[in-house]
């Protein structure tokens, strides 16, 4: 059994031993995360005492923060816990996911069914963008990691099948795919593809990772603040850039 494994029978095991899956947001995946990330159940959860701040591993040297969503709400966090400790943000992103519907009157689940859509590196500045003003920070760590991942949605939409704005009871991750370090400039730099021309505008960057213009746009606009990219001019009214030789 792997190190992923092993976290994550521990820490269902340790969800049913308490109130059972399902009850609280994503805490399967939280508690999950936790027990890959440490082990030891005395590293969770510690007071780090800078204003009452509770860390979600704390190994005595580094912090580890796990962020799904809502990055907005790091900020305090990493203003506080970034002068007195290093810190290591864990985003989990799910690069296949399995959808299973539960009827919330009798509790029926259906078969998993994949989703067609699958993840990538790209899906994460959205919640990026929220903390950029930390991300060139030398204590600071990005740790992208790639889950697949089953998803339990309430069947109790307003559309006829009662799909459309259904609401996700849990995630559960079943297999860990890979992890990517964001530390320095050039690691994000790294991210962006070789079929990239060496000049490109924001539309040219969209137009390779298939993605819409304005996330597109949001990513260089990250790549740009930090340093990974360089504007070297424009193209009518768009920005050009090329990656940062210096870095």
């Amino acid at each position: 059994m792997d190190t992923f494994e092993r976290a994550r029978s521990r820490g269902l095991s340790r969800l049913h031993e308490r109130q059972g899956i399902g009850t609280q947001g994503e805490r399967s995946l939280h508690v999950i995360l936790k027990y890959w990330i440490d082990p030891d159940e005395c590293h969770h959860e510690v007071m780090l005492g800078l204003g009452k701040m509770v860390a979600d591993v704390f190994d005595g040297r580094r912090v580890f923060e796990i962020q799904t969503r809502n990055f907005n709400t790091l900020r305090p966090k990493l203003e506080r816990i970034l002068p007195e400790f290093p810190v290591t943000v864990v985003f989990p992103l799910a690069r296949e996911k399995r959808l299973i519907w539960v009827d919330p009157e009798t509790g029926e689940t259906t078969k998993p069914r994949r989703s067609p859509k699958t993840g990538s590196v790209w899906d994460a500045f959205f919640e990026l963008y929220k903390i950029k003003m930390f991300l060139c920070h030398e204590c600071l760590t990005i740790k992208l990691v790639f889950l697949d991942i089953e998803e339990y949605r309430l069947q109790d939409g307003w559309s006829y099948d009662r799909k459309r704005g259904s609401h996700r009871m849990e995630r559960i991750p079943y297999a860990l795919v890979e992890t990517v370090d964001l530390i320095t400039p050039a690691d994000f730099a790294a991210l962006l593809p070789d079929d990239l021309p060496n000049e490109f505008t924001s539309a040219d960057l969209a137009v390779v990772i298939h993605i819409p213009k304005n996330r597109a746009s949001k990513i260089c606009n990250i790549l740009y603040t930090i340093g990974a990219i360089i504007r070297t001019g424009k193209k009518a009214n768009a920005y050009l850039y090329e990656k940062n030789a210096a870095e």
